[in-house]
């Protein structure tokens, strides 16, 4: 097929011209240039963008990107199954995690606003003694100590896929 400029691929692909630029110049995307020194990217660019939206749509940072991508060029998707899987295994661990801190930073909010409603309506400036802004008993803020597990707890990538699925579940039986 003819080589596409950078606009047409942009038109094609739905990504700004900024965005195949940026990822020219992170080693993404690589493009040939014409005596002129335009862009042109071929056919195998589309394919290309639409593996590293799919990538980044896993959470996948840029260098993680380009990584696969050249376990990606090599042909065979086995070998990109076997490089992508631990990477989503570590993502998903991270998105539990987080799960599990907004959890408990929900948790915290729902007994600081029960804290709040316990407080009297005084006609005074509030102060230290009216117990706003003192906070909340240790009991009114539950999952401070899940919060406290969790972030002191090894980190994904030193897991194996048994201890990730074990996390996973004490995470689901906490929330």
């Amino acid at each position: 097929m003819t080589p596409m400029r950078i606009s047409r691929l942009a038109e094609r692909s739905g990504a700004p011209a900024t965005t195949l630029r940026f990822y020219e110049d992170k080693g993404l995307l690589p493009a040939d240039r014409t005596p002129a020194g335009y862009r042109v990217y071929g056919e195998d660019a589309l394919a290309r963008l639409s593996f590293i939206d799919a990538a980044k749509h896993l959470g996948l940072p840029l260098e993680e990107i380009g990584e696969l991508l050249r376990v990606w060029e090599a042909g065979a998707c086995r070998d990109v199954k076997a490089d992508l899987r631990p990477r989503i295994a570590a993502r998903l661990a991270e998105a539990e995690a987080r799960t599990a801190e907004l959890a408990a930073f929900t948790a915290s909010l729902h007994g600081a606003l029960a804290h709040l409603d316990a407080l009297p309506d005084r006609a005074g400036r509030c102060d230290p003694e009216c117990g706003f802004l003192s906070p909340p008993p240790e009991d009114g803020a539950p999952g401070r100590q899940e919060a406290e597990r969790w972030r002191t707890a090894p980190v994904a990538c030193s897991l194996t896929g048994a201890d990730v699925r074990e996390r996973a579940a004490r995470w689901r039986e906490a929330v």
